[in-house]
């Protein structure tokens, strides 16, 4: 007996936060620039550079949002909710590319170091431009646990992990002038392509297990088992449970097994039951229940994992 789904409109806080990501990355890549071009620190170049691709992921991140909302169609009957799994996954391979860029301008300056000029200026304002990120990355993180959107919670990680390697150059650059070694310079370019890299593969690291359908964790599982168990008295048991979830929209589908004699009706009743217990549990949910009279179903050990036996 499969549910029936209404689909829920597209989030305007969603939204909103994903067009205004765009504003805030170009103003955070000026002032960035604007520090590379006063001190000429390649380091922070690398950084500017790194937001260069804040920039193009904000993009694309409206872009995810925006198509994930959408309502099922006939093309796409379980929705469009993978687009922003499909958009970060993208944006972690964007990463990892302009870490290895990175990694290209600090080998050059290793072997052509330069002098750097005025760098108590360019860290003030990379320091302006750092603050102007971290406030960002924790409202977009913060509303992307909310509304379980995978692309603004990336986007948001992708630029929290910009804030510490701004950080990290913050104090290096301002040792510069007094160890008196420009060698520093490339070498703080390399370890912010590092933490670049590392971000690039978490972030397709966690999108990936959503187009793959990872089962959520352990514990919501045996919850809804136990669910089952307690809503569902009057049927014999239940087997095969299984379950995904894209963005906010949880997919759940079993079979139940019940008495012969079991009227239609009563069966509905009891499957009534589950989905509301179901839904009150995860919220929106695709429930799909496949009743099977004993007679006709495959009966399974108890003790199995893939077996819920239910109290009658």
């Amino acid at each position: 007996m499969p549910s029936s789904l209404t689909p829920t409109a597209p989030s305007p806080l969603r939204l909103r936060i994903a067009r205004l990501s765009i504003f805030v990355s170009v103003i955070v890549l000026a002032v960035k620039y604007s520090a590379y071009y006063v001190s000429g620190s390649g380091a922070l170049l690398s950084d500017a550079i790194e937001t260069i691709l804040n920039v193009v992921a904000s993009i694309g991140t409206l872009w995810a949002v925006s198509f994930a909302a959408r309502p099922a169609d006939d093309n796409h009957q379980y929705g469009h909710g993978k687009a922003e799994y499909l958009w970060a996954v993208i944006e972690g391979v964007l990463v990892v590319l302009a870490a290895l860029g990175i990694l290209l301008i600090a080998l050059h300056d290793a072997f052509h170091p330069m002098p750097i000029d005025a760098p108590f200026f360019g860290v003030t304002l990379n320091a302006l431009a750092g603050v102007i990120n971290l406030v960002w990355a924790r409202i977009m993180i913060s509303i992307g646990r909310r509304h379980t959107s995978q692309a603004l919670l990336s986007a948001g990680e992708h630029v929290q992990s910009d804030v510490w390697a701004s950080l990290a150059l913050l104090i290096g650059v301002s040792l510069i002038p007094f160890v008196h070694w420009n060698g520093l310079d490339p070498l703080l370019s390399a370890l912010v392509a590092l933490n670049v890299l590392w971000t690039g593969f978490c972030m397709m690291r966690r999108s990936m297990s959503g187009l793959m359908d990872e089962v959520p964790s352990a514990d919501l599982v045996e919850k809804l088992r136990l669910l089952i168990a307690q809503t569902g008295t009057g049927a014999l048991e239940a087997h095969d449970l299984r379950m995904r979830k894209v963005g906010s929209l949880f997919f759940v589908e079993f079979h139940l097994v019940v008495p012969n004699h079991m009227q239609i009706t009563e069966a509905h009743d009891i499957c009534d039951r589950i989905e509301a217990a179901f839904r009150q549990e995860l919220g929106q949910a695709s429930i799909h229940i496949h009743v099977e009279p004993e007679k006709m179903a495959k009966r399974h050990e108890p003790g199995q994992n893939s077996v819920l036996v239910l109290s009658s």
